[in-house]
């Protein structure tokens, strides 16, 4: 296990105004690294709510800081916005303060998220119909904004097909950009079909805009915290069943994500620097 007692673990998440939801995954993720003593300390920073990133390098004792964004995608947010707010100009930063800043990739577009889509498709799946009738669509915001949005989820898709999971398709979807999530009954025929929102968390458009794009709700829902369960599974629209995951980000494992990407950082990304 990754052991690193005198260096500190920053975890960035966006967080949120307007759904409480938004920022729980991080602090369950922190929580889960904090208990396996991984780090001389666990700390988690968010651009919409408190701590804010700019206040938290103040909180932190440690010299030595490796900052892992709980982020899906590699684009304007972690290369512009996040070194921005953070004031730190590469992969490692000396601050005029003393700290060693080590600035990790997003967690997105890590390899073995791959895996961690497919578990979480074929548990939501259990005694579905064979895989070879059922396509699996990752789905995504999606921009006309910025093409990295969506390379990570193409990225991830193609790894899927490449990987030999047995699903009829593999196919990647958006909410903003086609192709649209909304259209799912025709970008596949396969009786049954199971969505995996690529997102961190259950927050606003994984739980209240992406069902009703499916037609599994007529309007959004409450948050995701305000209810007493995830609406059960499956969905059934004629003859064919639509199965809906949570994001992915909510999935345990995502602790472990993290860890690779600071081992990432310490056998790639850091020698490459140098």
């Amino acid at each position: 296990m990754l052991k690193k007692p005198n260096a500190a673990l920053l975890i960035l998440g966006h967080g949120s105004t307007e759904n409480p939801d938004s920022s729980q995954p991080t602090w369950e993720i922190s929580d889960a690294i904090r208990e396996m003593n991984c780090f001389s300390s666990v700390h988690c920073a968010f651009w919409k709510e408190e701590p804010s990133f700019r206040q938290i390098f103040a909180a932190i004792e440690e010299k030595e800081i490796y900052v892992v964004p709980n982020f899906i995608s590699e684009g304007y947010f972690t290369r512009q916005v996040l070194p921005r707010e953070l004031e730190i100009s590469g992969p490692t930063t000396v601050t005029a303060e003393g700290k060693t800043i080590h600035y990790c990739d997003p967690v997105g577009i890590h390899p073995s998220m791959t895996d961690l889509l497919a578990k979480r498709a074929l548990e939501l799946l259990g005694e579905a119909p064979s895989l070879d009738e059922t396509a699996l669509i990752i789905v995504g915001h999606g921009t006309g904004l910025n093409k990295k949005s969506t390379d990570a989820i193409k990225d991830q898709v193609t790894r899927l097909r490449e990987s030999g999971h047995e699903f009829g398709e593999i196919i990647d979807a958006y909410m903003e950009e086609a192709p649209f999530i909304s259209d799912w009954r025709t970008l596949t025929q396969c009786p049954t079909v199971v969505v995996v929102p690529f997102f961190i968390a259950d927050g606003l458009h994984s739980f209240q805009d992406i069902p009703v794009m499916l037609g599994i709700v007529a309007e959004p829902t409450a948050a995701a915290s305000q209810l007493s369960s995830f609406p059960e599974n499956p969905h059934n629209f004629g003859n064919r069943q639509l199965f809906y995951s949570r994001a992915i980000g909510t999935e345990p494992s995502m602790a472990q994500v993290i860890l690779d990407q600071v081992k990432h950082f310490d056998d790639h990304i850091q020698n490459e620097a140098a």
